[in-house]
């Protein structure tokens, strides 16, 4: 029995075989999943997850894709994404809101405003998910670490809530347990002034258009800033600005994001970034990290 039927079998939720994801990436590029997984809810998702396991499977997570280069050549492994099942938002507490990992940092933003409250305005120009924002600890002059409470976390026994201290938050990254999928996040908030809020988000969302090239396909950030620099400075002192393979780019706003000028390869893509990897190392002697995640094969 192939694993899509078995999944089919064992879940609620749709599955796809042989799925285009570059329409599910904020690149645009990149082959198709063998098989794509949408789960109908946490339970669904804990159940797939046990066939996934008992199969010698590992399911691979792919959010709202805003910072994932998907193989030209596909994803082998099962591939997770939440859908509408993981949309919901409940209020535990006048000050906390729980909202499914399906969502985005602006809802996050307009939940909280609708009662008069603040905190998660840093979210609102970040693309993706909260759940892959949770994974990635985002953020900017804040993170999501700052404001959150705790992460709803499903893996092969279920679902169950984490304190944020338990999750390893750190810059750019997490430490989730082992296979864990985060599938709702509880927020703190406070009061302040909403007004204020709006007119500031107005603001970094311009600032952001200004510098960073948001009129076409892009991962975002490509490297995570190293102790006491920036990535895109680096990356402009090494020449990397403006360095093109095929469709892809990086671009001439900023260094640090890659660019689909229309039809580009994920195999362009990661070429040029192990060129401008090479190039930083040997121009400053600084090994920069991904700060995008890989998704299927890239050797």
């Amino acid at each position: 029995m192939s694993l899509a039927r078995a999944l089919r079998l064992a879940v609620r939720g749709t599955v796809r075989e042989r799925e285009p994801l570059a329409p599910l990436s904020s690149l645009r590029a990149g082959g198709a999943a063998d098989v794509l997984f949408l789960p109908a809810d946490a339970e669904d998702l804990a159940a797939g997850l046990r066939l996934l396991a008992a199969e010698g499977r590992t399911a691979r997570v792919l959010g709202g894709g805003a910072n994932t280069l998907v193989s030209d050549g596909g994803v082998h492994d099962p591939v997770v994404q939440l859908g509408p099942g993981f949309s919901r938002e409940d209020w535990p507490a006048p000050r906390e809101v729980v909202l499914g990992a399906a969502l985005s940092g602006m809802r996050a933003v307009r939940a909280a405003h609708r009662r008069g409250l603040v905190g998660p305005e840093f979210l609102a120009g970040i693309p993706g998910t909260l759940g892959g924002q949770v994974k990635m600890n985002a953020g900017t002059a804040r993170t999501v670490g700052d404001i959150l409470v705790a992460a709803e976390l499903v893996t092969v026994d279920g679902a169950g809530w984490f304190p944020a201290a338990e999750l390893g938050l750190g810059y750019r990254e997490s430490r989730l347990p082992a296979g864990a999928v985060v599938t709702a996040v509880r927020l703190s908030l406070s009061e302040g002034d909403v007004e204020a809020a709006d007119r500031e988000i107005l603001a970094d969302i311009e600032r952001r258009r200004t510098a960073q090239p948001w009129d076409r396909p892009t991962l975002g950030s490509t490297f995570k800033n190293p102790p006491g620099d920036a990535a895109g400075r680096l990356l402009e002192a090494a020449g990397v600005k403006g360095l093109r393979r095929g469709a892809m780019a990086f671009s001439e706003k900023h260094a640090n994001f890659l660019v689909n000028e229309g039809g580009g390869k994920a195999a362009d893509a990661f070429a040029l970034v192990e060129t401008a990897r090479r190039r930083v190392l040997e121009a400053s002697g600084v090994a920069l990290a991904l700060e995008i995640a890989l998704l299927g094969d890239f050797s």
